[in-house]
């Protein structure tokens, strides 16, 4: 579960039984186009050495899609991503409580979420990208740097 108390906008999930916002069924976004799609991420602060990576991300993302937005946490921005009101996510250097409602949440809602390393852990690298189906690989691509 994932609440966000100044919208009153509850999102829950249970393996196998679909994403729910309040008492509607969610379902990722639909887009299949990058340069029509939004992302979000976190933006790194007070020197975290995570800073010239996500500007590289950045770079190579912000060319190829309508827009990234900060919306300020982890926790909320993979329900958006649930909720299709964003077509992905990705970050770097997240706790287990930032994203375990939200892998579910995402899954259940049809949306794809992999480790940010593919090799990866998502839960002990705190690193992830998730999206809906129609532009996960091309958004990985992106952000992998692949």
């Amino acid at each position: 579960m994932i609440y966000d108390p100044v919208k009153d906008e509850m999102f829950y999930a249970e393996k196998g039984q679909g994403a729910w916002m309040n008492e509607s069924r969610m379902r990722v976004s639909g887009r299949h186009r990058m340069i029509e799609s939004l992302f979000a991420t976190g933006l790194p602060f007070a020197g975290r050495s995570d800073l010239p990576e996500t500007l590289q991300d950045l770079a190579r993302i912000m060319p190829t899609c309508a827009g990234v937005r900060r919306y300020g946490a982890a926790a909320l921005d993979l329900a958006y991503v649930a909720a299709g009101r964003y077509e992905g996510f990705w970050e770097r250097r997240l706790h287990a409580w930032d994203i375990a409602a939200g892998i579910i949440i995402v899954r259940e809602a049809g949306g794809i979420i992999e480790p940010l390393d593919a090799n990866g852990d998502i839960i002990q690298d705190g690193a992830l990208i998730c999206a809906n189906s129609e532009v996960f690989a091309a958004f990985a691509k992106v952000i992998r740097n692949q």
